[in-house]
């Protein structure tokens, strides 16, 4: 099968990895007035990706490429960055369904034994890090891995906005399409910037995160 249609699956919203459970402070800013409009949300949904651009991609690329005995500050880097509970446990999940998942996919990339070797050595299996690290294990193309992980960005939040009612189908489907413009721009900024230079650019965003936990959660309900 090639390659194209093996990461299609993988970035395929049905595949049980736990993405669509968490909202990533979507749900709180809805909630606490962050966003009352479609053009705050556009506004919201730039900043967002740009976030994920200037801190995430960072650790997918160098995951990619990290010695093997260099992982363990890796992970243990990311975790200390995560502040957020709710964002913290999420990571850690969706971190755990995705090594698993991957690992009956492709056997022969190491994978279970990966899990097993990060378990027993007590560390943090956070799905940022693990996502570009299975995907080169696996043999996908970096820039490949980049574009794989800003789509599920992208996707994820337009279909919380959805269910949250707070976009209708077509006009968030509307927006994914657009948003693909700006993709090229905010890659070529990420390039290949080493984790040791990933930041956090969104205040905003990281205050909606922290008062995940205190909201009344309305992403399960018709």
């Amino acid at each position: 099968m090639p390659p194209l249609a093996r990461l299609l699956h993988l970035a395929d919203s049905a595949l049980p990895t736990g993405s669509f459970a968490y909202s990533y402070g979507l749900e709180s800013s809805l909630t606490f007035g962050l966003l009352r409009s479609e053009t705050e949300f556009r506004a919201y949904l730039y900043s967002f990706l740009q976030q994920a651009v200037g801190f995430e991609l960072p650790f997918v690329t160098s995951a990619a490429t990290v010695p093997a005995a260099d992982l363990g500050t890796l992970l243990l880097e990311y975790d200390a960055q995560l502040l957020t509970p709710a964002l913290h446990r999420a990571s850690l999940a969706q971190g755990k369904s995705w090594l698993k998942l991957l690992a009956t996919f492709y056997p022969e990339a190491g994978l279970a034994e990966l899990g097993d070797e990060l378990a027993g050595c007590q560390l943090p299996a956070h799905f940022v890090p693990l996502f570009g690290l299975s995907l080169a294990r696996t043999g996908f193309a970096l820039a490949d891995s980049q574009l794989t992980y800003l789509h599920l960005t992208l996707r994820d939040q337009l279909s919380a906005a959805i269910r949250l009612g707070l976009l209708g189908p077509m006009a968030g489907h509307r927006l994914q399409h657009d948003f693909y413009g700006v993709f090229e721009n905010l890659l070529s900024a990420a390039d290949i910037r080493p984790y040791t230079e990933a930041t956090r650019c969104t205040l905003l965003i990281d205050v909606a995160q922290i008062l995940h936990d205190d909201i009344y959660s309305r992403l399960f309900q018709n």
